[in-house]
């Protein structure tokens, strides 16, 4: 364990050692050198020449330099994850990202103590254009989608409405502390106030799912805090790019105002209109990659980095962009790609968005140590109050009001995770960088810092303990079963005819149209003949065993369920066996006639004859004449283990033959009804003579096995 973590410690001096070097127009020139050691002089200035005898070993670390130092960045990365899920009951305790911000904190200082200067900081470019669209990219092609899209409204209300809420009230509190501090934060305006507000309440989503990931959180909880974080990136973003414009200006007008709310709906729907259509090209180039399997999963990849370099290029939101591609393309290239194709996109997507993230992380910690803070008490600790306010005071109103318009309403124990789990992040930390110079940037940078480490070290670590707490509801880690699918399905079609007869358009009724013109013409178009499912219960199935076969995070291990189950006294197996015995008597007996909505009344001279059944015995008396009641009226017997089965949970196949209890049979022998005939085996059950018989069905209850 101890080599895990000292080994990223020797990559990074190594990494220093490199980015010590000085570049070669800085190395000394050698001047008068004979020609023997390869020089010569022309033009007034020295020369290299070829050498006169064959170098065995030389080295040319510059030619390399960038390639390489970006390899031990990602090793020492790689390493650091790697000993944080080695390090015993560390990840219990601590969030990983804790952990890697930590481990940046110690690289950063050893850059800082051998270079006697502040290491490299994560530039805003590497970070929006590299580092952030892996980790969209994987967040928004797993998204659950059901869950998603019937909380998309409370999901827009926190992150639209929520967003304004803070960025509004932590911008014009600032103000006013600038003003009660004039002699230190007089020269702060409010359009300042309000940029730092912008930036500050972004809440990161790559901070939020590093921790929410590891609590198993109910899925309502989990996918509202989620989407929240998630677009709120998208309004935070706009708004601080609209702030910074006005203070471009050289006056703000009430138009611009106008203009600048008008600008902010123009990027937000123009990244909704590009990440859908390319979404929908990625799904029809799917559509012909089945002769080259190969390269389909890097069409997943490319078209959804394309949809984000282009929304950037066109100043719109590129996160809209990235997440509604691979929300759109999802279900349709699943359905083109074979199954190894899906579990390369997978992989990869996990891969790609974890090194991202670890790097972040990483770097976050090394960009700590730097020379450019500035301290002031009164700002930091009011920046850190007030972003815990505003946030929680803006929760519990939204949630008020959203939960008037709810059929599952927020609970307050959910509202409070939601407010405490506001984590800052490597968003907030590139825009502070990106702010024009002006005396106070370097006051933003430390106060944005101080902000990130208090989110994810103090409320990181003690929101599982919270949440245990608390007893929030946890997510039911099974995954669903095809019956459980259906019968969702089933409520849905009942909800959204429900909908349609009262004349309510809500939500149901639009899923069921938007279903419908998906089967009629996107998966005509979007998917290959041989491929589209003819039955939708085959399309659920084929769904569950692409679930199961990539191995969801959320499947639990295997677990006999007769572990936890105690032994039936017995009172409760004679209360079983006579209501199973009347219960199946009953539906056998039970006649029901067909009708239609044409017919609907029966003749009543209809003959309503029916030859009896007889009467189940019991089992005691069936273990007795086992082998010729199993061939004589084997549908019944076996409905009626099924169930048995299903209470007692105790049946097994034993290949030896039931014994016969004589004092049983002396007992049931006067009490059977039946003709002599039917206990004889028909002629097509019987077992030809030496053919080996087959293995008997037993079943004994816990009860009798200790007897």
């Amino acid at each position: 364990m101890a080599a895990l973590w000292t080994l990223p410690l020797l990559l990074s001096a190594r990494l220093l050692g490199c980015l010590a070097l000085t570049p070669p127009d800085e190395l000394p020139q050698p001047h008068n050198l004979p020609p023997s050691l390869g020089f010569n002089i022309s033009h007034g200035g020295p020369s290299v020449d070829l050498p006169m005898a064959l170098r065995v070993f030389s080295v040319d670390y510059h030619h390399v330099q960038a390639p390489f130092e970006i390899v031990l960045w990602i090793m020492l990365a790689s390493l650091a994850k790697l000993g944080f899920h080695w390090s015993g009951r560390v990840p219990a305790v601590v969030p990983e990202s804790c952990v890697l911000i930590m481990v940046g904190l110690l690289v950063g200082g050893v850059i800082y103590g051998v270079r006697h200067s502040a290491p490299p900081t994560l530039s805003a470019d590497a970070f929006f254009l590299f580092l952030l669209p892996p980790i969209v990219l994987d967040a928004g092609y797993f998204l659950p989608g059901r869950l998603f899209f019937e909380n998309l409204g409370t999901i827009l209300w926190y992150a639209v409405l929520g967003t304004l809420w803070n960025v509004l009230g932590i911008g014009l509190s600032l103000y006013g502390v600038c003003l009660l501090a004039q002699s230190s934060l007089g020269d702060v305006s409010l359009l300042h106030c309000l940029l730092f507000g912008s930036l500050i309440a972004a809440v990161d989503p790559v901070a939020v799912l590093s921790v929410f990931q590891e609590m198993h959180v109910n899925e309502q909880l989990h996918i509202l805090v989620f989407g929240e974080s998630l677009l709120n990136d998208a309004v935070t973003v706009v708004l601080y790019k609209l702030f910074e414009s006005f203070l471009r200006l050289p006056s703000v007008s009430g138009l611009d105002v106008l203009l600048g709310g008008c600008r902010v709906v123009v990027v937000g729907l123009g990244g909704l209109c590009v990440g859908l259509f390319f979404g929908l090209v990625a799904a029809l180039t799917s559509r012909f990659t089945s002769k080259a399997q190969v390269i389909a999963p890097l069409f997943v990849f490319l078209y959804s980095y394309l949809s984000y370099l282009t929304s950037e290029m066109l100043h719109l939101s590129g996160i809209m962009a990235i997440v509604t591609c691979a929300v759109t393309m999802k279900q349709y290239v699943e359905a083109n790609v074979s199954e190894h194709s899906n579990t390369s996109i997978q992989y990869f997507l996990k891969m790609w968005s974890s090194v991202s993230e670890t790097l972040i992380f990483i770097f976050l910690g090394v960009s700590t140590i730097q020379d450019v803070h500035m301290w002031s008490w009164p700002f930091v600790c009011s920046t850190l109050l007030l972003c815990l306010i505003w946030r929680a005071t803006g929760v519990l109103l939204l949630t008020a009001v959203v939960n008037k318009l709810r059929r599952n309403a927020v609970t307050f124990r959910d509202q409070f995770i939601i407010a405490y789990g506001g984590l800052r992040g490597a968003i907030c930390f590139s825009l502070v960088f990106l702010i024009d110079d002006f005396p106070k940037k370097r006051l933003f940078i430390t106060t944005t810092i101080v902000v990130i480490l208090f989110t994810v070290f103090v409320q990181g670590m003690t929101i599982k303990p919270l949440v245990e707490l608390l007893d929030v509801k946890r997510k039911k880690r099974a995954l669903p079963t095809v019956s459980e699918e259906i019968h969702s399905r089933l409520i849905d079609h009942l909800l959204a005819g429900i909908e349609d007869v009262v004349g309510y358009w809500g939500q149901h009724y639009w899923k069921d149209k938007f279903e419908q013109f998906n089967k009629k013409y996107l998966r005509r178009f979007l998917i290959r003949e041989d491929h589209q499912a003819r039955s939708s219960i085959l399309r659920v199935y084929q769904e569950l065993e692409r679930r199961e076969q990539r191995g969801d995070e959320e499947a639990p291990p295997l677990v006999d369920p007769r572990s936890h189950s105690r032994l039936l006294l017995p009172e409760e197996m004679d209360s079983i066996r006579r209501i199973l015995s009347r219960n199946l008597q009953n539906f056998n007996n039970k006649q029901t006639p067909a009708y239609s909505r044409h017919t609907l009344h029966q003749d009543a001279t209809t003959d309503r004859t029916r030859k009896p059944l007889h009467r189940h015995q019991s089992l005691g008396e069936r273990r007795t004449h086992w082998p010729q009641q199993w061939y004589h009226n084997s549908d019944s017997v076996t409905l009626e283990l099924n169930a048995l089965s299903r209470v007692l949970a105790v049946c097994s196949i034993s290949p030896r033959p039931v014994l016969q209890d004589s004092s049983a049979t002396a007992q049931t022998g006067p009490a059977d009804p039946r003709p002599a005939g039917d206990d004889q085996v028909s002629p097509q059950h019987q077992v030809p003579a030496g053919r080996t018989p087959k293995k008997q069905l037993s079943f004994v209850l816990e009860n009798e096995k200790q007897q």
